[in-house]
């Protein structure tokens, strides 16, 4: 694969753009506002500037993988002559499934189509397309550039050719694939999100204050961020969103979110996304502060 095309320009799709880019591919990066591409490669730029002074690439491969990418408003001509197409778009299955439907339209047959979706099932997005055995989840995790893991979701339908292919791709990013199958959250979030809920339930209950629960799983359990930290920079609507998946897709209450978790994304408190959720982000320091309705 030489080709490869991603759908929308926003904190992960510019990530996979860039590691695309970085590793060799000619790739399109596709939005439908052209100031946010204007915005993706200007944080790919500065993504790329911190590695330079780092030392990790040098002027040369900044300028490659700058070269590498090509920008467009219109999907039809961003995905026409893409081997590989990676759809990055809001997690909202509306959106994901009407996305796909045009990508079966637009591409080639011989094209495979991956979702960088965190939570919605890949049977359900290939089966809106007439090519399910080559549609697949490539769900990479948030910073792209650095973070090693790529989960390789296999939908009913995926063949063992495509999954074996989207493996060997993601080793020549320089990621660590794993192969899960697909039911409900995966295996990231299937694990993740039951203890972010399980943490905003202690809080909800009053068993410990935010930076108490917070502060044991990082001390305790050598997490590099506590779960409500880490709830806020994924954003509580997200996060509500997921667990609203593992809820719907097992029927268990045990993954019933929050009633907490709900009333603060009905009041608009998204986390880092809005400036306030369990900590409040707009302060201007790097210090954390706890939202004022969580203060003792």
């Amino acid at each position: 694969m030489e080709q490869i095309s991603v759908i929308g320009s926003g904190t992960m799709g510019n990530g996979i753009a860039h590691v695309f880019a970085q590793n060799g591919f000619k790739v399109n990066l596709v939005d439908i506002s052209q100031d946010a591409l204007d915005r993706a490669l200007k944080t790919i730029g500065k993504n790329l500037d911190r590695m330079v002074a780092k030392e990790k690439i040098d002027e040369a491969t900044k300028t490659a993988t700058l070269d590498n990418i090509t920008t467009h408003t219109d999907l039809k001509s961003g995905v026409a002559e893409a081997d590989l197409v990676v759809e990055a778009a809001t997690e909202n299955v509306n959106i994901k499934l009407k996305i796909f439907e045009d990508l079966e339209a637009f591409t080639k047959p011989s094209c495979i189509l991956a979702s960088n979706t965190s939570s919605i099932p890949i049977t359900k997005i290939g089966a809106v397309t007439k090519r399910p055995d080559k549609v697949i989840g490539m769900h990479f995790m948030n910073p792209v550039p650095v973070m090693k893991l790529v989960e390789v979701i296999r939908g009913y339908a995926t063949s063992d050719e495509v999954t074996a292919l989207i493996m060997e791709t993601s080793k020549k990013l320089g990621k660590v694939p794993t192969e899960v199958n697909d039911y409900p959250g995966f295996i990231a979030n299937r694990i993740l999100m039951p203890m972010i809920n399980e943490a905003i339930i202690s809080l909800h209950e009053g068993v410990a204050g935010v930076e108490e629960i917070d502060t044991v799983m990082k001390l305790g359990m050598a997490h590099p961020m506590g779960p409500l930290q880490l709830a806020d920079f994924i954003g509580l609507d997200i996060c509500l969103s997921i667990m609203n998946v593992l809820y719907e897709g097992f029927g268990n209450p045990k993954y019933a979110p929050c009633p907490l978790l709900v009333n603060m994304v009905t009041a608009g408190y998204l986390g880092v996304k809005s400036g306030e959720g369990f900590y409040s982000w707009g302060h201007g320091t790097k210090e954390l502060i706890v939202s004022d309705q969580f203060k003792k």
